[in-house]
């Protein structure tokens, strides 16, 4: 059996594969680029809010300040958990934070009001209340794993100070609500990644929306997607807060001889700097500063100087994140959660243009199985 000449050879993981056709995301990896919607996301994180974000992967432009306005309402309306996710929180038994989330993100499509409607509007309005819900979900799992009663959010605080605010019970300062806001924004969407590629292939079968969030937050959970933060943060906290810096250098040239890899580092698209690195940096150290914790940052920008000198590997969006968040108090099972709180709304983003002009995907393999055709022997024959 031969292959057809004209059969182009598969690329192990579809790597430079162009699968489909989209107006959301563009990447140069290059040139160090990625911008949502035209828009660079260094001026989105500059002047931009999550919540304009939003706007602008769902409707492709930024919004008026009253769409703003009204987006800011649907999302305040959308974002208290039905009592029925809550006692399912509850009832779970201990265990990772992903599991968690995406049994709870199926639970929510049974207490929405558009469950049975596939309509467009139908669709738009269950990825707001998704958007605003996860947020609230990720938050309240937090406060309930270290024994905290649900906080209810505040009408008035936006996605970010709500998330901080329902996690901790304190209001956040402006300095980290704004930390988390660009977090957010950072991580909303980056083209076709692994779970944004699953919840489009989900939504070609025209499933319904909540259906499409839970695959792609199962794909997420993969460490080789989701969850390198969490694993810079531990590779930090084993060289321990107090040590001296010469101790992060000899950990990593330990792990570099034997080969191991170095969270955080890295990227199949990006050969220059990830430009979401560049504000987490900052922002790593300025609240490592204000929070008195500077050994982090420090910690971690002798490790980049490392690893770029020895490895020629730059920091991705996962390096920096890690000391952000923790320096804000959020708890490292937390972090692959919090990475579905900002990707719901550029997931919910290409499951709607996917919806929009459909059809199922459904590619082909290249067969390297035994030759064709077999015979079949009877089994006494075998």
């Amino acid at each position: 059996m031969t292959t057809p000449a004209a059969a182009p050879k598969p690329k192990a993981g579809l790597e430079d594969t162009v699968a489909t056709s989209s107006a959301i995301c563009y990447l140069d990896g290059d040139r160090g680029v990625l911008a949502y919607c035209g828009y660079d996301i260094h001026d989105l994180a500059k002047h931009a809010t999550f919540e304009d974000v939003c706007y602008l992967l769902w409707h492709r432009r930024l919004p008026t300040r009253a769409e703003l306005g009204d987006l800011q309402s649907q999302f305040a309306a959308g974002r208290a958990l039905p009592e029925g996710v809550i006692r399912a929180m509850r009832s779970l038994p201990p265990g990772d934070g992903m599991d968690a989330l995406r049994t709870l993100t199926s639970v929510l499509a049974h207490y929405d009001a558009d469950a049975s409607d596939h309509s467009p509007q139908a669709n738009y309005r269950k990825a707001v209340r998704l958007t605003a819900q996860l947020g609230t979900l990720v938050a309240t799992m937090g406060r309930m794993a270290q024994g905290g009663a649900p906080i209810a959010p505040d009408p008035v605080l936006g996605q970010a100070a709500n998330f901080l605010y329902m996690l901790t019970g304190e209001r956040p300062s402006a300095l980290a609500t704004r930390a988390f806001d660009v977090a957010l924004i950072l991580h909303a969407d980056h083209e076709l990644n692994a779970s944004t590629f699953a919840a489009r292939v989900a939504a070609a079968t025209l499933t319904d929306l909540h259906s499409t969030i839970v695959g792609a937050i199962g794909a997420l959970k993969g460490p080789l997607h989701g969850g390198a933060n969490a694993e810079v943060m531990k590779l930090l906290l084993d060289i321990g807060k107090d040590a001296p810096l010469e101790r992060a250098e000899e950990a990593i040239r330990t792990k570099l001889a034997r080969k191991e890899k170095i969270p955080g580092f890295g990227h199949r698209v990006y050969h220059t700097e990830d430009p979401r690195a560049t504000h987490l940096r900052q922002m790593s150290k300025d609240l490592g500063q204000r929070a008195g914790q500077p050994q982090w940052f420090a910690m971690s920008q002798r490790i980049e100087a490392l690893v770029k000198a020895e490895k020629k590997l730059n920091p991705n969006v996962d390096f920096y994140s890690a000391s952000t968040y923790h320096v804000l108090g959020i708890a490292i099972d937390l972090f692959t959660p919090i990475f579905a709180v900002s990707r719901v709304s550029g997931w919910t983003a290409h499951v709607l243009e996917q919806y929009a002009n459909n059809r199922l995907i459904r590619p082909r393999a290249e067969y390297i199985g035994p030759e064709y055709p077999q015979r079949y022997l009877p089994v006494e024959q075998r």
